[in-house]
């Protein structure tokens, strides 16, 4: 496989990585339309645990079989799949070629009382399948905040070792954080920079709001006059959060939107110079030929045309 000089770049950055994490790395950079491009579009299909089936696939009857994930992605000429453990093994035999998959190794629930996750898949298991990374979240600001770090870590330090590629969710919320705090822009910030000085090779956090949280950083940010105003501004300073650019960065869809608003996101994400999207309800909740044209459209944002 031929690698494109954008991709070459961008390893550049990643100066610490073994040889068969640059390798898988590459392979996602490098697969589907947006390959050598850069940018990542990804499609996560893990609200089952977060949300229950009926919420997640009830509108789609379809999107309760694993198998139509996987041939959305493929369809679709997405970068990369990411699912928890039972829905990959329901479909890697069948798909074992066609996509680079993410295991998704923690999971929480609509039931949960605490700001935590639980264990669900290990690296023996993303491995095992020949998977490409694993996916990880944690939930800074929350009481269990210390113990997802640790587990992250040592997650982290294995999936290395074996050398798979490191995704990390990194989602603020609990604590003194108000929900309204959990998409403010310094708290994006900062959780997308903890996420960097945590190692992963690939962030995910959310759009970033105008709101500022945090007092103190609120003092900083218009003492420096970060521009705050429009969502490409925002993501431009969260891509600088993240070593000044040196992750890759992909920001969530989030819930159910309208389409004219979900592209508008996009754009404005693509403006801000974020590496990509990865859109799991937006696309998977729509009837297959309508996802299909939305994801279409999406990379067409990002391939510029």
């Amino acid at each position: 496989m031929e690698v494109s000089d954008r991709v070459k770049a961008i390893i550049q950055n990643y100066e610490g990585i073994s040889g068969p994490c640059e390798a898988r790395l590459i392979k996602i950079l490098m697969h589907g339309r947006l390959g050598g491009t850069g940018k990542l579009v990804i499609l996560p299909v893990d609200q089952g645990f977060e949300h229950g089936p009926a919420r997640s696939f009830a509108m789609n009857p379809a999107a309760y079989d694993p198998h139509y994930h996987y041939q959305l992605a493929v369809d679709a000429g997405l970068s990369a799949f990411a699912a928890p453990l039972g829905m990959l093994e329901a479909g890697v035999e069948t798909f074992a070629t066609k996509i680079p998959t993410i295991l998704k190794i923690n999971s929480s629930n609509s039931w949960a009382t605490s700001k935590d996750q639980a264990i669900t898949g290990s690296v023996r298991d993303a491995k095992r399948l020949g998977c490409c990374g694993v996916g990880f979240t944690i939930y800074p600001g929350s009481e269990d905040y210390i113990n997802l770090v640790e587990e992250f870590r040592a997650m982290a330090a294995e999936a290395r070792v074996e050398g798979l590629v490191v995704v990390l969710w990194s989602y603020p919320r609990g604590g003194n954080i108000t929900k309204v705090g959990e998409t403010a822009l310094d708290i994006t910030a900062y959780a997308a920079h903890m996420a960097a000085l945590l190692g992963a090779h690939i962030i995910k956090v959310k759009p970033p709001t105008a709101h500022l949280e945090q007092p103190e950083s609120k003092a900083v940010y218009e003492a420096n006059n970060v521009a705050t105003e429009h969502l490409h501004q925002r993501i431009r300073h969260i891509m600088a959060s993240t070593f000044a650019g040196r992750r890759l960065v992909v920001f969530s869809g989030g819930g159910s939107k309208d389409t004219d608003t979900l592209l508008e996101e996009i754009r404005e994400l693509k403006a801000g110079g974020a590496s990509g999207s990865i859109i799991g309800r937006n696309s998977f909740q729509r009837p297959r030929e309508e996802a299909l044209k939305l994801l279409d459209t999406i990379i067409n944002i990002y391939l510029e045309r």
